[in-house]
């Protein structure tokens, strides 16, 4: 069985939906505890009309595009400031020396590609340009290129959902307050429609005002089937509900929206594992991802909620968002390769259509492009 959190030496028993009713629902504390999250705390208030109608703004002319041109516009950031430092650094007539590898470390780390995955790419570039006899430093671009594609793959992580049609899959989706889960739910939804999955959403975010309604408007656009519960219903009871119903719809997937958090905050973390209990219980033999939502563009605080999430959870992959509205794009690098979390859908825009299925050798091509 899949094991979100881990193991305690008492287990509890739910053996009902009557069970679950009579927990405890969260004190007003708890509420208290969301508005004032400290660290990685974001205060915004979410307009979901308007940002959705900016999002499927010339969405026709998204879904026209590439999946590369699309990842291509969308690191358009990442690479001017990325790509273009390469190439000054790369010319002609520089000697390839302590000096250029000094410039090209810090190239490296201020695209948040983090000191311990820069120092493994320039120590094996050097032993490749020594291998290779490499004299000109315009012969290292595409070295170097080759190098990051391998070692965003060292870990042989599997960067596909754990999805079938065989069986009900659970998407379990957490983070932080502001990273965007709400609005990725609706995209993640639209894309799997798209490659012919049947999906039900659960509205379990039942604190944050208006979360429902936005979750709805997304629902309507792809023509989703949701499950909700009025603001302020306990979560599990809107999970509970939405396994129901995406068995009885024979829906392939059932992705759960969820509050905002932190992982220090006890009542919401027993919170999320009354959530997996129930997900235990009512779909044990589901599929099961848990996926951590974090927003790109806060660079190393990204690489801190991760690792203090997985000391409390089961992450299974991430959905890195806002990508194309930051020039460190590199963060993905620490975060597969060093924590060991693949990363399994990237944001690179705001459209509905600009949620993409992660790869490692399109990624580094869209950096160096």
């Amino acid at each position: 069985m899949f094991d979100f959190f881990k193991k305690k030496k008492n287990d509890e028993e739910e053996n009902s939906k009557k069970n679950l009713s009579d927990e405890n629902n969260l004190e007003k504390s708890e509420e208290n505890e969301k508005i004032q999250e400290s660290g990685f705390e974001e205060t915004i208030e979410e307009n979901f009309e308007n940002e959705n109608s900016k999002q499927l703004q010339d969405d026709d002319t998204e879904e026209e595009l590439g999946f590369f041109t699309k990842l291509s516009k969308g690191l358009s950031k990442t690479r001017e400031q990325f790509s273009s430092k390469l190439k000054n650094l790369f010319t002609a007539n520089v000697k390839i020396d302590d000096d250029l590898y000094d410039e090209l470390e810090e190239i490296l780390i201020s695209a948040d590609i983090g000191m311990k995955s820069t120092i493994e790419i320039v120590d094996q570039l050097k032993d490749e340009i020594k291998e290779k006899s490499v004299k000109n430093a315009d012969e290292i671009f595409p070295l170097l290129k080759e190098i990051m594609e391998k070692k965003l793959d060292e870990k042989n992580l599997e960067n596909k959902l754990n999805i079938s049609k065989d069986k009900l899959t659970v998407i379990l989706v957490i983070g932080v307050n502001g990273v965007g889960k709400t609005t990725t739910i609706g995209k993640l939804a639209n894309n799997l429609k798209k490659d012919g999955y049947k999906v039900t959403l659960a509205a379990a975010d039942t604190f944050r005002a208006a979360a429902i309604e936005q979750l709805d408007s997304w629902a309507k656009q792809s023509n989703t089937q949701m499950i909700a519960h009025k603001e302020g219903s306990d979560p599990s009871a809107v999970i509970f509900d939405a396994i129901q119903a995406a068995k009885a719809n024979k829906s392939d997937v059932l992705i759960c929206d969820t509050a905002g958090r932190l992982h220090n905050k006890k009542n919401l973390m027993n919170e999320l594992e009354k959530i997996n209990r129930t997900i235990s219980t009512h779909a044990n033999n589901a599929n099961r991802e848990n996926l951590l939502v974090l927003d790109a563009t806060t660079g190393q605080n990204a690489i801190s909620q991760l690792r203090e999430f997985k000391n409390v959870c089961d992450i299974t992959g991430l959905i890195l968002t806002k990508l194309d509205g930051t020039a460190k794009g590199g963060v993905i690098f620490p975060l597969q390769v060093e924590l060991e979390v693949p990363v399994k859908y990237i944001g690179v825009g705001e459209g509905i259509n600009n949620l993409e299925k992660f790869d490692s050798k399109s990624f580094v091509e869209a950096m160096f492009e």
